[in-house]
This record gives structure tokens, C-alpha cells and sequence, in this order.
């Protein structure tokens, strides 16, 4: 596997993350505490999200099929990015997994 594919999926974890909980803020500030401009910042905030999350699920997707993972692991990693900050902790032990797996097949090498 290519370490692009890791690179792009990590990329739209932390957007997705970071819109996740810029847009979880503006719901409280939009109703909870009924903050002006609250309205306008979730509405353009939730929909750069919705877009965004979108091309997450594509390369999340891609990314689980070239990592062989079963269904499971695959549709956590793809919700990941609808519960808020869960997509940072996701991203963290996939890359971490996804890494140590690429350095056992990397070839040793020799000292002269």
C-alpha cells in the first residue's frame, strides 16, 4: 500500500475532525446560548462538513479496502467522522497500526 493513501486519509481526518467540533461549538453558541452570527457560522460550517466528510468517507474507504480490514473496522473508521473528536483518536491508532505494518515489511538493511 502506498503511503499517499495513508497521507490523504489522514488529511480528511483532522479537517473532518476539526469542522466536527468547529461545528459542534456553533450548535451550543447557536442554542444553547443563543449567540448572534451563531446561525450563519453553522450553516456554512455544517456545510463545508457535509462536503468534506464525503471525500472522508471515499478515501477512508479506499484506504480500509487496500488494508484489508473486515466490515467491522471498516464502518468504525468510516463513522469515526461523525462523532466528534472521535475522528483524531480513529486516525491516531489506524495510522499507528497502518505504520508498524509497513516497517515489518520493509526490507532490513544490511550494515557494511
Amino acid at each position: 500500500m502506498k503511503k499517499s493513501v495513508l497521507t490523504r486519509y489522514r488529511v480528511m481526518a483532522y479537517t473532518t475532525g476539526v469542522l466536527l467540533v468547529l461545528l459542534t461549538l456553533g450548535v451550543i453558541a447557536k442554542y444553547g446560548i443563543h449567540l448572534d452570527g451563531a446561525d450563519k457560522f453553522t450553516t456554512f460550517v455544517g456545510i463545508a462538513h457535509g462536503w468534506l466528510y464525503v471525500v472522508y468517507l471515499v478515501f477512508a474507504f479506499d484506504l480500509g479496502s487496500k488494508a484489508k480490514w473486515p466490515v467491522g473496522k471498516q464502518l468504525w473508521v468510516l463513522l469515526a467522522g461523525t462523532i466528534p473528536t472521535a475522528a483524531f483518536f480513529v486516525e491516531r491508532k489506524v495510522s499507528r497500526e497502518l505504520e508498524a505494518r509497513a516497517a515489518e515489511r520493509a526490507p532490513a538493511v544490511a550494515k557494511a
